[in-house]
C-alpha cells in the first residue's frame, strides 16, 4: 500500500478494471462456453487450458482472497492453491462484494447491472444491498431485487446453473438480485460445500458455481494476522477435498471477487466544510460516494480533492464514467445511484460514514482501486483421465 503523499508527490495509478480481458465479467461466460461447447466464443488467451475438454467444471469463489495475499503465502500454507495452474484478473470497481459477484454471475459491468456498491441510493434513502435493508427495514418488498438488478445470471448455460452457497444467504435479497432463480445447495460448513458439489456433480450437471465467504469474513473481523493464516490453511484444505470428490472429467476454476487491504483505526472522518455540502453519502469506506446538497455540487470536487487528494483519487461521477471505472455510461436509474464526487483511497485507511456504524468495526476493507484490492487469482486443476 501506498502511505500518505508528499505535498509535491504525484498519487499513484488505479488499477482499472479490465473489461472485455482479464477481468471477472469474462469468467463465467468463457467458462460456460467451455463446457457447453457452443463454440461461439473464442477461447480467452488467460483461461488456463486445464479446463478444455472438460466435461464438467466446478467454478469455486473464495470471497475476499486477493492474488497479492495469496503469493505472500501460498507456498507455506496453501500447498493445494500453489499447485493450481493460472493467472490473475481484476475484479470490478467498486472491488466490493455487491459488484463483483454481480459482475462474475451475469458477466457484466457495474455500469450495466447497477449494483454500484455496498450501499445505494434510493431516492433519499440508502439500501444496504448485502442485508437488502433501507435503515432497519427488511427492503424485499419496497425494492424488488429483481427489479433493481433485471439481468439473468449464468445467461449463456441452456440449461439452470446449480449454486452451492452458505444456507443462510438462500433467502436474501442479495441472493435473489445476483443468483436469480438458480437452484441454490446450501451448505453450514465447509465440509458441506463440498458434499454438495459432489451431489450436484453426481446430478450430471455441467457447470456449478460454489461460494465460501470464510476469508473475507475472517480479514474483516481480524484482519491479514494469524487469524487469516488459518483460515486460508483451512480453505487450502477443503480445494483438496473438492479436488478428491470431483470425476475424472471434471475440472476445478478457483477465482475471488476482491483482496483486501488492513486499515483497522486509520480511518477519516469527513470534515464539517465537506459534510456542509452534502445529503447522502453512499458506498463504502474505499469508495465513498458524496451526493451534493441542490446548488452544492459546484465546488464539491476542487473542496474534496483540496483536503484528501494526499490520500486518495477524487473524481466527480463524470470523471469516473469517462475514466471507463464502472465500464460504460450507466443508465438514468443506475446514476441515481451514483453519488457526484467519489473518494477512493489509495493510502490505507477508509472514510466513514456515521450512519453505517458496522462498517467502523472492520480491521481489513476493500473497494478501492489498488493492486491489493484488485488484484485476483484464477486457478484451474485438469481432470484426470
Amino acid at each position: 500500500m501506498v502511505a500518505r503523499l508528499a505535498p509535491d508527490a504525484a498519487p499513484p495509478d488505479p488499477v482499472r478494471p479490465d473489461f472485455g480481458g482479464r477481468c471477472l465479467t469474462e469468467v463465467v461466460p468463457a467458462l460456460l462456453a467451455e463446457v457447453h461447447g457452443t463454440g461461439e466464443r473464442a477461447r480467452p488467451h488467460w483461461l488456463p487450458e486445464q479446463v478444455a475438454g472438460a466435461r464438467q467444471v466446478v467454478l469455486l469463489v473464495l470471497d475476499g482472497l486477493g492474488a497479492r495475499q495469496l503469493d505472500s503465502r501460498a507456498a507455506q500454507m496453501a500447498p493445494v492453491l500453489a499447485s493450481g495452474t493460472g493467472t490473475t484478473l481484476t475484479s470490478v470497481a467498486p472491488s466490493t462484494t455487491a459488484a463483483a459477484l454481480t459482475s462474475l454471475a451475469t458477466g457484466l459491468a457495474p455500469a450495466v447491472h447497477g449494483m454500484v456498491g455496498y450501499r445505494v441510493a434510493i431516492g433519499e434513502e440508502i439500501l444496504n444491498v448485502l442485508g437488502w435493508r433501507l435503515g432497519a427495514r427488511d427492503a424485499r418488498q419496497s425494492v424488488p431485487p429483481r427489479e433493481l438488478q433485471p439481468f439473468a445470471p449464468f445467461a449463456l448455460s441452456p440449461v439452470p446453473t446449480p449454486v452451492v452457497s452458505r444456507q443462510d444467504y438462500r433467502a436474501t435479497g442479495f441472493t435473489a438480485a445476483h443468483l436469480g432463480d438458480s437452484p441454490l445447495y446450501g451448505w453450514h460448513t465447509p465440509a458441506g460445500l463440498v458434499v454438495e458439489v459432489r451431489r450436484v456433480l453426481r446430478s450430471d450437471a455441467p457447470f456449478v458455481y460454489a461460494y465460501y465467504d470464510g476469508i473475507d469474513r475472517s480479514a474483516h473481523a481480524h484482519g491479514l494476522g494469524e487469524h487469516y493464516d488459518a483460515e486460508l490453511v483451512a480453505v487450502d484444505r477443503m480445494v483438496g477435498d473438492l479436488l478428491e470428490v470431483l470425476p475424472k472429467d471434471a475440472a476445478l476454476v478457483v477465482t475471488a471477487d476482491h483482496g483486501q487491504v488492513e486499515v483497522g483505526t486509520a480511518t477519516e472522518v469527513l470534515g464539517g466544510e465537506v459534510m456542509a455540502r452534502v445529503s447522502l453519502l453512499s458506498g463504502e469506506g474505499r469508495f465513498r460516494w458524496l451526493h451534493a446538497r441542490p446548488g452544492a455540487k459546484d465546488g464539491l470536487l476542487e473542496l474534496a480533492a483540496g483536503l484528501y487528494s494526499h490520500i486518495a483519487w477524487v473524481r466527480d461521477v463524470e470523471q469516473v464514467v469517462d475514466e471507463g471505472w464502472l465500464g460504460g455510461s450507466p443508465t438514468a436509474d443506475v446514476r441515481g445511484r451514483l453519488g457526484d464526487v467519489v473518494l477512493v483511497p489509495f493510502a490505507s485507511t477508509a472514510f466513514l460514514d456515521p450512519a453505517d456504524t458496522g462498517e467502523q468495526r472492520l480491521v481489513c476493507r476493500h473497494g478501492s482501486l489498488t493492486p491489493d484490492e484488485m488484484v485476483v487469482p484464477l486457478l484451474a486443476w485438469a481432470p484426470r483421465r
